[in-house]
């Protein structure tokens, strides 16, 4: 199929080129940017020398439809939600990857995330792609919207003791950490290196507009799911996210009986990987993949569910993600051009 990525200078159209580039069935049709049209894209990324006859183009959703398949939005919120409607006009099948259409509420939409709304019609018709959990056939489907990279760490981790009513849906606390590469490539006080080496900084306090699109998913599995805490915090390094979340149980259960809980509802999800009781995963062991590890324990002294996720955030939690939608998309095997290995050390 032919693909075209608008958005292709950020960290998340990097990562797009650098899992597509080796996709058997895919082709690079076009790289489109607003601000660095005309240069290449080893312009703004050397280590794509492969790839320097490749141009950055103006965006026209009208000559892009007429060239690929799929077309990639890799933008900030806020433009995907202009852009996308052009191209669901033109007929082109789109994965969106930032905010605009994920939240179904219009009115919570513009609360969190400070902006106008997308138009309803096109929100009604799109699917959120948490892929091992989508309860839909979206080969016919024209937009997908690829979830965060929080919320993507957090419900993994949720889903099976949601699924099964085996927490107390009031008492959810999930506490994130991210690497600094999930803030953007455009730097910031925040996150620059005399500001984040050393140091450890929760942002964003009770108003990370991933909270919503949280409450959305679980409130879809079960309705009488309350509100969670959402806490998140910026690490000194660059990729990784790692989410530990804590619930309290309905009943008495052993650590044995979530794990074979948590191991039987993914034993065919490959990109999920259940560690073994009495272990717990580390964001370095899904560097660089689209893994989602994920250890599960019980506390019997405070009858307390603990879980450990962790992805990559710019793979599971972005752009690898939105490849396993598109290749379920296209009818394609899920694994296809996602299934190397983490890069450690």
């Amino acid at each position: 199929m032919k693909v075209a990525i608008v958005g292709a200078t950020g960290y998340g159209g990097a990562e797009l080129i650098r899992i597509l580039q080796q996709h058997p069935e895919v082709t690079l049709q076009s790289y489109h940017s607003s601000s660095h049209q005309g240069a290449s894209i080893v312009h703004s990324y050397p280590h794509f020398q492969a790839l320097s006859g490749m141009e950055l183009k103006a965006i026209d959703p009208a000559q892009i439809a007429q060239d690929a398949d799929l077309v990639f939005t890799a933008t900030p919120s806020g433009v995907s939600s202009e852009l996308v409607p052009a191209f669901v006009k033109e007929g082109v099948r789109v994965i969106d990857l930032s905010g605009d259409f994920r939240l179904k509420d219009t009115q919570q939409y513009e609360k969190w995330y400070k902006k106008n709304a997308p138009e309803e019609a096109i929100l009604k018709n799109s699917v959120y792609g948490l892929t091992e959990w989508l309860d839909t056939d979206v080969t016919e489907t024209q937009l997908i919207s690829n979830p965060g990279c929080y919320p993507t760490a957090a419900l993994l981790g949720l889903a099976p003791l949601v699924k099964h009513q085996l927490i107390d849906l009031n008492s959810i606390i999930i506490d994130a950490k991210t690497g600094v590469s999930g803030a953007g490539k455009n730097p910031s006080a925040v996150t620059h290196f005399t500001e984040m080496n050393d140091n450890l900084k929760v942002y964003k306090v009770l108003e990370h507009q991933h909270t919503p699109e949280i409450e959305q998913v679980l409130a879809g599995w079960n309705p009488n799911t309350g509100p969670v805490t959402f806490g998140t915090h910026l690490v000194p390094m660059t990729r990784g996210i790692m989410t530990t979340i804590y619930a309290n149980a309905p009943k008495k259960l052993t650590a044995a009986q979530l794990s074979e809980l948590y191991h039987d509802s993914y034993q065919d999800n490959y990109f999920v990987r259940i560690r073994e009781q009495g272990t717990y995963p580390s964001t370095k062991e899904v560097y660089g993949s689209n893994f989602c590890d994920v250890s599960v324990t019980y506390d019997e002294r405070t009858n307390r569910i603990m879980i450990v996720s962790v992805i990559d955030n710019l793979v599971k939690g972005a752009s690898g993600q939105a490849v396993q939608n598109m290749n379920r998309m296209f009818g394609i095997d899920e694994k296809t051009g996602l299934a190397f290995a983490p890069v450690f050390p």
